[in-house]
């Protein structure tokens, strides 16, 4: 599966290693994902979604309803 956030849409950037002698070698930053299982009171459903930490705060300021229609109005293919 690919590391990408369900909600916010982050994904792994690239970037480089510097060493002290300032030789670069490609890296990769990933965003802090977590797989969540989430329960839907209007569908009375448990829904199962990769989050990162941002969007996990974002749900629990939010609600995970608004957050799940502002995913579908975004064009994101979760319901």
């Amino acid at each position: 599966m690919s590391k990408v956030c369900d909600i916010t849409g982050k994904r792994a950037r690239s970037g480089n290693n510097v060493s002290k002698a300032n030789n670069r070698t490609k890296r990769k930053f990933f965003p802090n994902l977590h797989k969540k299982k989430f329960y839907v009171p209007e569908q009375d459903t448990w829904i199962t979604l990769k989050v990162s930490s941002t969007a996990l705060r974002t749900i629990n300021k939010n609600g995970i309803n608004a957050v799940l229609r502002q995913a579908k109005i975004n064009g994101s293919k979760l319901i």
